[in-house]
């Protein structure tokens, strides 16, 4: 450890960095603090805070996110890459058009009641552009200072047995959790291409670690009505997530890829694992860039992830909603997760399962349409979102845009086996929480 001090700086002020700075992010998005008699983690506080300050200008920005979003490929040519770009442009476009709708309250009725745009965009897509943004300048504090490091080395002995994958993963999996999925996914993709990754831990890695981050759960915990569970509910859904991650890599199709890597991982030296964690995330601490030029860069990510996502959020959301509303397709599909509700005799049982299934289309549909639904199934649906991982809007595309060898069959059949266990796992858990 003491070489530390032979490259940037002295070692206590390396400690300063794995310790203080790491403390400001786990303070920020995991410690809960009551101001103006509001208990929420103080994230959610800092965002409630601006978006109050902005006051109708909130509307406002987000459309010019969501046109931002919109001109981005076009700008960047990105849409000329394959198919699923040039759809997903179409879709961004198709959201810049609600996006005018909901803020000038015209077009078809069926389009401005309550439940459909209104509700949309001022609940959801003004949230999302607002806390994505914001939370990214503090992930800088939770991402980027050794913290992660240090955790992956101390969890190495447990993804090999439990997720058949090399410990250096336990790092994918917490950024995305703590980031989001296209930074987990991003770094998946790197290092399965540096050879580090065989083709079917590149594939448990981008289908059971690489889900919405944590700013997405409170947005999700927000609309369900779960803030003042936040602690609860979260890391509830991280258990239950994990724990369907261990059972998905045992069943086809991701059982039946191909295990051969260029390089394996050295195993930790016995006895000595501790200090090599600390080590390791000393040294991430030490090359670490300043607190300035770090928020700058997360912030930058922040703004294009924001304007990627919200006018598919837009499109997307409205279109899974009016097929929820109008249609029977999430009833069909529905019908294939109502056993799991049924058993558990759930009020809203029927409900909860053409939600889930909507969670195919958007990962926010299935908390969209429980938000009036009892504490169960709220609570069921919250985890749901973010354990099932796989959706049309936005993770499967960027799935499919990697070098990870996996088609949009094997995704979909992921996505059911995902819901039906997370669903297993998650009702009889909010059974015992608030019966």
């Amino acid at each position: 450890m003491n070489q530390l001090t032979e490259s940037n700086q002295p070692l206590f002020n390396v400690w300063c960095r794995l310790i203080g700075l790491s403390s400001i992010g786990i303070f920020i998005f995991f410690i809960p603090i009551t101001i103006n008699d509001k208990q929420s983690i103080p994230l959610d506080h800092i965002v409630s805070w601006i978006r109050n300050g902005l006051g109708d200008g909130a509307s406002w920005y987000a459309l010019f996110m969501i046109i931002a979003g919109a001109m981005y490929p076009i700008i960047t040519g990105n849409w000329r890459n394959n198919l699923t770009e040039k759809v997903f442009l179409f879709l961004k476009w198709l959201g810049v058009i609600a996006a005018i709708l909901a803020i000038s309250k015209t077009g078809p009725a069926q389009l401005q009641t309550p439940d459909m745009l209104p509700f949309l965009f001022e609940k959801l897509v003004i949230s999302v552009g607002l806390i994505v943004p914001v939370g990214s300048v503090f992930l800088a504090f939770l991402v980027s200072y050794g913290l992660l490091e240090t955790i992956g080395i101390l969890l190495q002995r447990l993804m090999q047995p439990i997720w058949r994958t090399p410990g250096r993963s336990a790092i994918d999996a917490v950024a995305s959790f703590v980031g989001s999925y296209s930074i987990g996914l991003l770094i998946t993709n790197r290092v399965y291409l540096a050879g580090h990754y065989s083709p079917r831990e590149a594939a448990i890695i981008a289908t059971g670690f690489s889900t919405v981050s944590a700013t997405f759960m409170i947005i999700v915990a927000k609309t369900l009505n779960l803030m003042e569970y936040w602690n609860l509910y979260f890391w509830l859904t991280l258990l239950i997530t994990f724990v369907v991650t261990a059972i998905t890599v045992r069943l086809p199709p991701l059982s039946r890829i191909n295990n051969d890597a260029q390089y394996r991982e050295p195993e930790c030296e016995t006895g000595h694992r501790i200090k090599t964690a600390i080590q390791n995330g000393l040294e991430v601490a030490d090359k670490a860039p300043s607190v300035g030029k770090n928020v700058l860069e997360n912030l930058k990510d922040g703004f294009i992830m924001t304007i990627s996502i919200l006018p598919s959020i837009m499109s997307v959301g409205v279109i899974g909603l009016l097929a929820a509303k109008y249609t029977p397709i999430f009833d069909w599909v529905g019908y294939l997760f109502y056993p799991v509700t049924w058993i558990w005799g759930l009020e809203n049982g029927m409900e909860l399962a053409r939600a889930s299934a909507a969670g195919l289309a958007e990962m926010f549909l299935p908390a969209l349409l429980m938000k009036d639904a009892d504490i169960i199934s709220r609570f069921s649906a919250g985890v749901v979102c973010v354990s099932s991982i796989l959706f049309f809007s936005a993770s499967i595309p960027c799935i499919l845009s990697t070098r990870i060898p996996l088609n949009i069959g094997q995704l979909v059949l992921v996505w059911f086996i995902r819901t039906f266990l997370s669903l297993m796992l998650a009702i009889p858990t909010a059974l015992l929480l608030f019966s």
